[in-house]
């Protein structure tokens, strides 16, 4: 992305998916979110043992806008690893059940706790 230098909002995204491994974007936090998608995501990666680092979009609504453009789609949650966009809960949950996930995650050097 080209166009963060100007918006202090993509800057922050981007720095954010720069300095941690596993970043989810999301409606509210990990103890109380604010929504089920968010919800299921946080359920995926407490499960599978992965730390990562939150943001809640509804503080931020320069980050919730931002987000959206960023990775050019529509919709929160927004799962990053390792920079890369993996998608939201959907993609997310489909992933975690076929396995798909874990290998990502270890594919990408990212550790997991035992859950």
């Amino acid at each position: 992305m080209t166009a963060t230098q100007d918006n202090p909002a993509l800057e922050r995204i981007e720095q954010e998916i720069n300095d941690h491994p596993v970043v989810l974007f999301m409606k509210g936090t990990p103890i109380f979110p604010q929504c089920g998608f968010s919800a299921m995501c946080i359920q995926v990666l407490t499960q599978m043992g992965a730390k990562f680092k939150s943001i809640d979009v509804l503080n931020e609504p320069t980050i919730r806008d931002g987000i959206k453009q960023y990775s050019d789609w529509p919709t929160i949650p927004q799962l990053y690893v390792k920079g890369e966009f993996i998608g939201g809960s959907d993609i997310v949950r489909e992933m975690y059940e076929s396995g798909e996930l874990a290998e990502l995650f270890s594919n990408k050097g990212v550790e997991l706790e035992d859950a």
